[in-house]
């Protein structure tokens, strides 16, 4: 689905598989190929699903939410506050 979910300009596959109790929900970039998977109970709203999946590919590919690339993080010790 493009754009859904805050990844603007990107199509986004989403592949179901029932497993018992919980459902599988594979999301997939289509531009890029990269697949992320998410597990989840199978009474969990569709919604919910895809939001977790959408934020997880979001970070393997790089992105925030709104579609735009990250701000890398300084080099070096310590934890952002």
């Amino acid at each position: 689905m493009a754009g859904r979910g805050g990844l603007p300009g990107r199509e986004i596959i989403f592949e179901y598989q029932g497993l018992a109790a919980s459902v599988r929900l594979a999301a997939i970039d289509a531009a890029t190929g990269l697949e992320v998977v998410v597990i989840g109970p199978a009474n969990a709203a569709r919604h919910d699903l895809e939001r977790v999946a959408l934020r997880k590919l979001a970070r393997r590919l790089g992105l925030n939410t709104d579609g735009q690339e990250k701000t890398p993080r300084p080099k070096g010790r310590g934890v952002i506050v």
